[in-house]
């Protein structure tokens, strides 16, 4: 069996839609799953508290936002539709 994806072989990729992402820092504790998980778009802040990075709040096309989001035990991150123009 090849490695190849697209239509017709079962293993189409998954196109990345862009999202806006937030953080609920009033429901956030600091776990930093979601720095962990994404480095390129979150960190934590000087008191161990998730924040999105500067420039960010599109996800930066990473795919590990989503993975980030669900890995948050509070469900502090937050995905959205990006803002319209």
């Amino acid at each position: 069996m090849s490695g190849a994806t697209g239509p017709g072989t079962g293993r189409e990729e998954k196109e990345e839609r862009p999202v806006r992402v937030a953080i609920d820092t009033d429901v956030c504790i600091g776990a930093g799953q979601c720095a962990l998980l994404a480095p390129d778009v979150f960190t934590q802040d000087d008191d161990g508290f998730g924040t999105v990075l500067p420039g960010r709040e599109d996800g930066g096309g990473g795919t590990l936002v989503r993975e980030a989001a669900r890995a948050c035990p509070v469900r502090a991150v937050t995905l959205g539709a990006p803002a319209g123009p």
